[in-house]
């Protein structure tokens, strides 16, 4: 069985979309998987095992030029699929398939698709309440119940392109490494803030760590907030390499930490697929839908009476359930989590 896979926009949901692979490769180890996702996607999908190749989807998110996803869909034709799953909900994502011709073409029933997709489902939110869950399901028969345990994303790194990026951004081998994601495109009310960053980087320095600061080029500035909160004897084992690593010098270096803190972001669902020790800060999200999938992880949240409120700024401008989550729960989780992986 040859598939095309129309991918998400987004690195976390990217990953998230690992199992569904995972999943098609158990039912048929010879099945060919290709993916139609965003060019930014290639690095990520050139490190999940399943994936025969990425395919450029050349247009943004949200443009519709259905020209262009025709022309495309032709092209793709000579490719002969056998069947398309098509991730996103959006009536513009099933157009590609539909120009393919591709005999069976599944999905969601999102936005009004009739006729674009010919096996189409139609979602039951509490039966299948995590994202994971819905794009498995995908690749079995409408209404067939999963299995009790189900794959989870596992990313491949590239030892030989962490060296070289260790040796690029100058970063120490003989050190643990803390790995800090700050950052979430989702919008304020995701981010921990700086001072608190701050504090548990301080705190791993004094203990001989070195401190990793990631992100796209937007997070740079706030990570040399934290930095500059850092005591000056301490600054110079944290390195703010945000917006200066492609993808996968990210993807390498993070399969390269010891320990990650993250808010709710891309990177966070890349470090839990590569395997990592890991705490998640939770402010105005939940991870009901979208939680971290390895096993070694903490989820920190104080569960306040407003929250989860899925705003990008608070609403009621305090704040308080990133402010209030102290960093010592943090540190603690760490510890946890250290003590867990020597045992």
């Amino acid at each position: 069985m040859k598939y095309l896979i129309v991918g998400p926009s987004w690195v976390g949901d990217m990953v998230m979309a690992q199992p569904l692979f995972t999943t098609i490769k158990e039912q048929d180890n010879d099945a060919r998987i290709d993916v139609l996702a965003p060019a930014w996607s290639a690095p990520l999908l050139e490190r999940m095992p399943e994936v025969n190749r990425g395919l450029d989807m050349p247009l943004g998110h949200g443009k519709l030029e259905i020209g262009v996803r025709r022309q495309l869909g032709k092209e793709l034709a000579a490719n002969n699929y056998d069947q398309a799953i098509v991730l996103p909900n959006s009536l513009k994502s099933a157009l590609v398939p539909f120009f393919a011709s591709i005999p069976k073409r599944t999905g969601w029933k999102g936005e009004v698709r009739y006729g674009l997709l010919n096996d189409i489902r139609k979602l039951d939110k509490e039966r299948y309440p995590l994202m994971i869950e819905r794009f498995i399901a995908l690749a079995y028969e409408p209404h067939k119940t999963l299995p009790a345990q189900l794959p989870s994303p596992a990313l491949k790194a590239n030892a030989e392109s962490c060296t070289a990026a260790r040796q690029r951004f100058n970063l120490a081998a003989t050190k643990p490494v803390l790995a800090l994601c700050p950052g979430a495109e989702f919008g304020p009310a995701k981010r921990w803030p700086e001072r608190h960053y701050a504090e548990v980087a301080r705190q791993k320095l004094l203990e001989g760590w070195q401190v990793w600061l990631f992100g796209s080029a937007k997070d740079k500035p706030g990570n040399e907030d934290i930095v500059s909160l850092i005591p000056e004897e301490l600054r110079s084992a944290a390195h703010n390499i945000a917006g200066e690593t492609s993808l996968g010098e990210a993807i390498d270096l993070l399969s390269c930490a010891d320990a990650v803190v993250s808010n709710d972001s891309g990177l966070m669902h890349i470090a839990a697929a590569l395997g990592r020790n890991l705490v998640v800060v939770y402010g105005s999200t939940s991870p009901e839908f979208t939680p971290p999938l390895n096993k070694n992880h903490r989820v920190l949240r104080l569960g306040l009476d407003c929250s989860p409120c899925f705003k990008r700024e608070c609403p009621l401008g305090h704040l308080n359930c990133l402010n209030k989550l102290e960093p010592k729960l943090a540190l603690n989780a760490l510890t946890e989590l250290a003590q867990e992986h020597r045992a």
